[in-house]
């Protein structure tokens, strides 16, 4: 391992991205503490960790204070799939806050640097196209999805007057759509609900017309550039896009895992979910010139190493986390 053995607390570590984090951390020789509420993570993410003397599990909902001595600290304790956070949406608010209070206030007292895993959500539903950092969004705050998109800007207010005031080391991320074995099979993301329809020959349900658009990086790519953000200069806190220029139509998509699985299953429409985004697509130049970071994996390859796992997997040992999947 490069650089000095660092002590780093990951909430949220048992999630989807936190477990391929705690991964990569741990693998790097560094003690990792996972902190998680297993919400809509999974135990078994972080299962083969456990017998490792420099990981630790450790059982909490950020909401609450925890007192831990620490190095460094990745925020990542929040619902990001929309079945998800609108279960409990005063929940999710008070995850993305609360969470960010209790995480700086540690960063403030150990002297600690701290990231937050933010979203491209706090765009909304963008005016501009591709989106960068400087674009303020056009956010609903009184629609279905305020809870997410409102919640992680409180966010990154909250860890930019931290670092304006108290002199805190903060690091901002706002990641795109994110995918890769590991995913919950009933997120509701559109990638794992295709995925999952797809071997199960259902139908693939496409809200809209399919017309809409996402660009989609793979997790490997994604837990690199957040890596590298919490190594960079500590003039540089962000926010930075990180995620895939690569913009793809959801039809497009769909039909891409119908290949790849060989499923005969049909595309279904349904309605457009309220405040849905049309198009969403990261400008990352900051990212490639600050980080020296950009997205390795096309799209092709990573379905095709997500859909292997999916195939690996006995869905019945997952359930759908809450009834809005």
């Amino acid at each position: 391992m490069s650089g000095a053995l660092k002590r780093i607390l990951v909430t949220g570590g048992a999630g989807f991205l936190g477990s391929h984090l705690c991964e990569r951390l741990v693998e790097q020789g560094h003690d990792v503490i996972c902190l998680d509420n297993f919400f809509t993570s999974q135990k078994s993410n972080v299962a083969h960790l456990l017998d490792r003397p420099n990981f630790e599990l450790v059982r909490h909902d950020i909401t609450l204070p925890i007192f831990l001595e620490v190095d460094e600290i990745y925020n990542l304790a929040c619902p990001a799939a929309p079945g998800h956070y609108q279960y409990n949406p005063i929940k999710t608010m008070k995850t993305s806050v609360m969470g960010a209070i209790n995480v700086l206030g540690m960063a403030k007292r150990c002297r600690a640097k701290v990231l937050q895993a933010s979203t491209s959500e706090v765009y909304g539903d963008p005016e501009v196209h591709p989106q960068p950092e400087h674009y303020r969004g056009a956010v609903n705050p009184i629609g279905p999805r305020a809870c997410y998109d409102e919640g992680k800007r409180a966010a990154e207010t909250l860890f930019m007057d931290y670092h304006r005031m108290n002199g805190v080391n903060v690091r901002i991320v706002r990641i795109f759509n994110t995918y890769g074995p590991r995913m919950h099979p009933f997120d509701g993301r559109v990638i794992s609900n295709f995925i999952r329809q797809a071997l199960a020959g259902e139908p693939l349900t496409i809200f809209g017309d399919g017309s809409q658009t996402r660009s989609f990086c793979y997790r490997d790519d994604l837990i690199e550039g957040m890596i590298r953000m919490m190594g960079a200069d500590d003039d540089f806190v962000g926010p930075v896009n990180l995620g895939n220029p690569t913009e793809f139509t959801i039809r497009e998509l769909a039909e891409c895992i119908l290949e790849l699985t060989g499923s005969r299953s049909r595309l279904v429409f349904q309605p457009l979910p309220a405040d849905d985004p049309r198009q969403r697509r990261p400008d990352i130049t900051l990212a490639r010139q600050r980080l020296g970071w950009e997205p390795r994996v096309p799209l092709r390859e990573g379905l095709i190493k997500t859909i292997e796992w999916f195939r690996s997997i006995d869905i019945r040992h997952y359930r759908p986390p809450t009834p809005n999947y």
